[in-house]
């Protein structure tokens, strides 16, 4: 154990698109979470890892908050709501160009009735806005002691602030990584998230919502190169036919992406091999585990479990 050692865990929950991803890579300066322009891209919860000096803070990036409809979309919810229980502290990041719509304001009630007292995060505070001081005002109302910080994921205005906060909220405790360790996530699955990455970004309308990416196999070279074979999973002949392109051009484009995305985030060079199937994968348990969540079924039978 470190002397003096120090350690905080932090979830950071919030609604679609309201910038968790890329505040979690800021906080720990290091690209880890996915990020894309769509909504609900991150789908599990990605674990960052960052050490200063004596002091470990943990943070827990979740899928977005939003009224779930189809089985994905409320397993992705659950694991967002499930993932605070865990954690010594909540941030809430608000998008700050926005009012407090009924969808937020459920967020705040629920936080309330389970006695979550969060520190609310206001991002996007460089876009010019009229909504910044009344959006403080309506949170205050509700939490009149609450901790407000104003940031920018964008350019990092108001990050060291909130990490001179969080800092000095870290209990004495042994750290639970080691100094240099950044997440706790396996690097086949980071790999397998970058290249999802570059299938929302390259795809249109919903078809990035009805597939899902698993790395089967990982091979080390004796050039220090790494081979990568991965399965994009669609639900649908069609979809995979749009996915591999005329001739194949579509799969390719995006395997470079994320081939060159994927050495960069490893530093070394890669060899990605991308493949396509068609399998029920959007109500299959196999895959549901793999993202690290719980089909309905399956959470049902565990929470009455627990209850018994």
């Amino acid at each position: 154990m470190i002397n003096n050692s120090k350690l905080l865990s932090i979830g950071i929950i919030g609604r679609p698109n309201a910038g968790k991803s890329s505040l979690l890579n800021r906080l720990i300066n290091q690209k880890l979470s996915i990020v894309t322009p769509k909504v609900q891209t991150t789908r599990s919860i990605i674990t960052g890892v960052i050490t200063i000096d004596q002091t470990q803070l943990i943070f827990f990036d979740t899928p977005g908050i939003f009224e779930p409809k189809k089985s994905l979309e409320k397993a992705m919810v659950r694991c967002a709501w499930s993932s605070l229980y865990g954690a010594d502290m909540v941030m809430l990041i608000i998008d700050s160009t926005t009012n407090l719509d009924d969808n937020m304001r459920q967020i705040l009630d629920r936080l309330n009735s389970q006695k979550i007292k969060p520190i609310f995060i206001l991002n996007k505070i460089d876009l010019v806005s009229n909504k910044h001081k009344s959006l403080e005002n309506d949170l205050l109302e509700q939490f009149s002691d609450a901790q407000i910080f104003k940031i920018s994921t964008l350019s990092g205005k108001g990050i060291n602030g909130l990490l001179t906060y969080l800092i000095s909220k870290a209990t004495s405790s042994p750290w639970d990584y080691d100094q240099d360790d950044m997440t706790n996530l396996p690097m086949r699955f980071l790999a397998a998230e970058i290249t999802r990455e570059q299938l929302f970004l390259n795809l249109q309308d919903e078809l990035p919502y009805h597939l899902t990416v698993q790395t089967e196999k990982w091979q080390d070279n004796p050039d220090n190169s790494i081979t990568i074979n991965q399965v994009i999973v669609v639900s649908k002949d069609s979809y995979k036919m749009i996915i591999l392109g005329k001739n194949g051009a579509k799969i390719k484009e995006i395997g470079t992406k994320a081939r060159i995305e994927i050495g960069n985030f490893l530093s070394c060079k890669v060899h990605l091999l991308l493949f396509v199937k068609v399998r029920d994968w959007e109500n299959s348990k196999e895959y549901y585990d793999y993202m690290g969540l719980k089909l309905e079924k399956d959470y049902v039978k565990t929470s009455t479990n627990k209850t018994k």
